[in-house]
């Protein structure tokens, strides 16, 4: 059985035709029309050589012959030949419908790279409800968010990388300079290169089933024998999180049972509780609600947006910091689980320094020195010299 793979073509002007073209079956029903290669060839506005070649090719690619090949006699096709033919106006007759339905859904889709006032942008992000929301709040706007969830660190790595023009991280509001977060993002995020925008605070706890059965109530069950808990992968924010919260109460991730046990997001983890594989887990409370759990919150924290200085004044920049500092988006915010566009200056470009306390002006020069050292090693000598 040979399979079937559909292509298309851009151009200015569309053909009356809903068919899907196969340049082999043109070619053979201009042969049966036509009687002959050489006339079937120039039916075609195409060369003997091209249209024999072809021909031969299809033979071999097949395994069946196509065309009764006998000198000096009309060109005619063999049954399977005219099956082919056969098989294919069957199906055109009966998909016509949906060819054309189909056709129209990639001319409107394709419709948007023509429109200047649309614009595409790609984010990098952890996993996020709002974000979600947002894509779909954005699409209407002309705004086409092609959003990849990923871990914290790889969203940011990414971004210099070049791989896309925004990323999404979460930290607690104001993490401290030795803290894991700091440890985490401070080599990646520059300030004077970075520029950080406001999104929206969002509570993380813990996920439970229905009814809270084991009496959850806190951090400290993590360590209770016979609780099974699921989390999420290292290079994810929330797992930086629940580090940092174990760190902070002398906690060791070798107590909690299934502390090795990964997920790549909120819902899984939720998926893996709902489905009792898992008895507890940390993530935001949207993800627990879907699944009908219960929650326990532990911390609020503030989910950052993150560009490129060069990228703030692109045109998709600023359509979406538009759209964050609309009402409608923030209305939109109010009304999600365990979120709050409140004091967060959703779609406002913050100082990095200032949210995130990680560098000093000293300390920062002191990098910026030994950087410029090792780069030119030479200059560093004249420069003691003298």
């Amino acid at each position: 059985m040979h399979k079937v793979q559909l292509s298309y073509q851009l151009s200015a002007e569309r053909s009356p035709d809903a068919l899907i073209r196969h340049p082999l079956l043109d070619l053979l029903h201009a042969v049966r029309e036509q009687g002959s290669i050489s006339a079937a060839a120039r039916s075609q506005g195409l060369s003997y050589r091209h249209v024999w070649g072809a021909l031969k090719e299809a033979e071999q690619t097949l395994g069946r012959e196509l065309i009764v090949w006998e000198k000096g006699q009309r060109a005619q096709l063999t049954e399977f030949g005219e099956k082919l033919l056969w098989a294919e106006r069957q199906a055109q007759a009966r998909l016509a419908p949906q060819i054309e339905a189909l056709r129209g859904d990639i001319e409107r889709a394709f419709s948007m790279a023509f429109d200047d006032s649309a614009h595409v942008l790609v984010l990098y992000a952890s996993h996020d409800a709002a974000l979600a929301a947002l894509r779909q709040k954005t699409s209407a706007l002309g705004l086409h968010l092609d959003i990849r969830f990923m871990g914290s660190v790889d969203a940011i790595a990414a971004l210099n990388a070049g791989r896309c023009l925004m990323a999404g991280f979460h930290t607690l509001e104001r993490p401290a300079a030795d803290s894991l977060a700091a440890q985490a993002y401070r080599r990646q995020l520059k300030p004077g290169l970075h520029k950080l925008i406001g999104f929206a605070h969002r509570m993380q706890g813990l996920m439970v089933a229905k009814g809270n059965p084991q009496g959850i109530t806190g951090l400290q069950d993590l360590g209770r024998p016979g609780l099974r808990y699921i989390n999420r992968a290292s290079g994810t924010g929330t797992r930086v999180l629940l580090d940092e919260l174990l760190a902070d109460s002398g906690m060791e991730p070798s107590a909690i049972n299934g502390y090795a046990t990964q997920e790549p997001s909120h819902a899984a983890v939720a998926q893996a509780v709902a489905s009792g594989s898992a008895d507890l887990g940390l993530g935001i409370e949207a993800a627990a609600l879907e699944k009908g759990l219960d929650f326990i919150p532990l911390v609020r924290e503030r989910y950052h947006l993150v560009c490129l200085k060069s990228a703030l004044s692109l045109a998709p920049v600023q359509a979406l910091l538009q759209i964050l500092q609309s009402p409608a988006w923030q209305a939109t915010v109010a009304q999600l689980p365990g979120y709050s566009a409140a004091d967060a200056q959703s779609g406002q470009v913050l100082s990095l320094r200032a949210h995130l306390p990680w560098w000093s002006y000293r300390r920062d020069k002191l990098a910026a020195d030994q950087s410029e050292q090792e780069r030119n090693p030479q200059n560093t000598s004249s420069r003691s010299g003298a």
